[in-house]
């Protein structure tokens, strides 16, 4: 994000997720208000970049709780380049990035009523993919090497990557009649 003084932020999100198809929004949730929903609130844009295995180290360094007045970008030597869409950056070294445009944010009772998260929405108005993962005109997973937070202080990269296609009601009656 892009704070109203111009301070870019950057923060890893574990409660991150892609919602809806036409058009396309993105959700990540925050525990507690932190620098990112403040400037997403406040600017109305924000970017999703891929966390890779390559940067690893720095979306681990990026999680450190700074003030607002620090660009973790800068502070972790991390170039930026301009977005297509919107007015906040992209990480230059990150393969793919969603552009957005904020929408909503949804507050989250907690067990005793009071504030336990808010869920941030912002629909995505434009999209980096990085040819180097491109292959046969789609996103070539493992060139990615995108990771994934799992919980605690682990994270974890692609296993085994397999396609399944969905059934159709016909053929999950014809294999209940088998």
């Amino acid at each position: 994000t892009r704070s109203a003084a111009g301070i870019v932020n950057l923060a890893p999100y574990s409660f991150f997720n892609l919602v809806g198809v036409r058009p396309p929004y993105v959700m990540l949730a925050s525990i507690g208000r932190k620098d990112t929903q403040r400037n997403i609130e406040t600017t109305g844009e924000f970017v999703c970049n891929l966390a890779t295995y390559r940067l690893r180290d720095a979306v681990n360094r990026s999680s450190a709780a700074v003030e607002a007045t620090i660009s973790e970008p800068e502070r972790l030597g991390l170039p930026l380049c301009e977005s297509q869409s919107v007015g906040v950056p992209r990480l230059a070294d990150s393969p793919a990035a969603l552009e957005c445009r904020y929408w909503k944010t949804v507050d989250i009772p907690g067990a005793d009523g009071a504030e336990n998260a808010a869920v941030i929405f912002g629909e995505v108005v434009g999209v980096y993919i990085d040819d180097s993962i491109i292959v046969d005109g789609r996103v070539d997973y493992r060139r990615a090497d995108p990771i994934a937070r799992l919980g605690y202080l682990d994270y974890g990269t692609l296993g085994e990557i397999f396609s399944a296609p969905r059934p159709s009601a016909d053929d999950l009656a014809a294999r209940a009649a088998e």
